[in-house]
């Protein structure tokens, strides 16, 4: 892997990374009371895309989420995009067996509340906690196999259920992965572009001339979580269960599975985890992973895209933005080395 790449200009933030989650914690204690919970303790959980916060009472323990503004793509409403993810997973829960987070509904029944704290305005949304273990670090390919089918099945589901007429999500085509539909931290997709050291973007731009048109004209489209790694999947007592629909909307179902195995790409025992895969898939539903390293280096290109946004407003991502654009060569180097 290279270690000599130029750096990236990154603004400074505007509050530091401890003010920043102080702020969002307070609009999180507005959104509570909101809801039919009693006091409780709120712990801080993440603070990236959204920013989360684990709430413990006597009523149970529930993730509390404030969702970052223009999460969805540039004039979506992001009220109603979070209404349509936890639509989806209320129909998921209704009609399969897979385990995926609950809503908790606010005491008007609404799914989300909208709360004003220490200058700031934010939808938020309350889910059950779910327990498990992540094992994004100790993986092994029966959780590659477990994961396949449950995802197998999720997209099964998602080919028989119709959703509402006002149902909203991300439409994960060419334009959504390498244009400027969506915002990345404050910064729209187009400036992330900018922003990219130039051997970087280089790169980039041959990923999006290679595979821009695969990603439209791949045969299943369809309803897909769109980020369902192993950090996104619990494992317990022989069961995984699904978490973070954040990035959830339509397309191509290679892309999901890509996902997957997306991190474990330069392992020496990829081919396992990738087997594994695709063996608990087959399981439940068929695929052509012929174009599964194309889609990988699809992802490898989302996420440099994003991490770069999350960089100009998040002082914890600034401080790897480096070292991410170096691993986003050395991996287009692994899968694509011809380009």
């Amino acid at each position: 892997m290279t270690t000599d790449q130029p750096t990236i200009p990154v603004k400074a933030a505007p509050t530091s990374h401890r003010a920043q989650i102080a702020r969002l914690r307070r609009v999180a204690l507005a959104a509570l009371g909101n809801y039919p919970l009693p006091a409780g303790r709120l712990r801080f959980v993440t603070h990236g895309e959204n920013t989360t916060f684990r709430h413990d009472s006597a009523g149970g323990s529930h993730l509390v989420r404030v969702h970052r503004p223009q999460r969805h793509g540039r004039g979506v409403d992001s009220a109603a995009a979070i209404r349509s993810e936890i639509c989806w997973l209320t129909a998921i829960r209704l009609d399969t067996d897979l385990c995926v987070p609950e809503a908790l509904a606010a005491s008007s029944g609404a799914s989300t509340v909208e709360a004003t704290a220490a200058g700031q305005t934010r939808v938020c949304s309350v889910l059950r906690w779910m327990d498990g273990r992540i094992m994004e670090e100790s993986a092994r390919p029966i959780h590659l196999r477990r994961l396949g089918e449950a995802m197998a099945l999720l997209h099964n589901q998602g080919d028989h259920w119709s959703p509402p007429s006002d149902f909203v999500r991300i439409r994960w085509d060419r334009e959504t992965f390498f244009g400027d539909v969506m915002v990345y931290g404050d910064t729209p997709a187009a400036g992330c572009w900018d922003l990219l050291p130039l051997p970087v973007r280089t790169r980039f731009e041959l990923v999006a001339a290679h595979s821009g048109d695969l990603i439209d004209t791949s045969g299943d489209w369809g309803l897909i979580h769109a980020d369902l790694h192993l950090g996104n999947a619990l494992f317990r007592d022989g069961q995984v269960k699904l978490i973070d629909f954040d990035d959830s909307g339509y397309g191509p179902r290679l892309y999901e599975l890509a996902v997957a195995v997306w991190e474990l790409r330069d392992e020496p025992n990829y081919e396992d985890f990738r087997d594994a895969l695709l063996a608990g898939y087959r399981m439940h539903r068929e695929v052509d992973a012929r174009h599964l390293d194309d889609f990988i280096a699809v992802r490898q290109v989302a996420f440099g895209l994003w991490f770069t946004g999350m960089a100009q407003t998040n002082p914890d991502f600034a401080g790897r933005l480096d070292r991410v654009h170096r691993w986003s060569l050395a991996m287009l180097d692994e899968i694509q080395p011809a380009m």
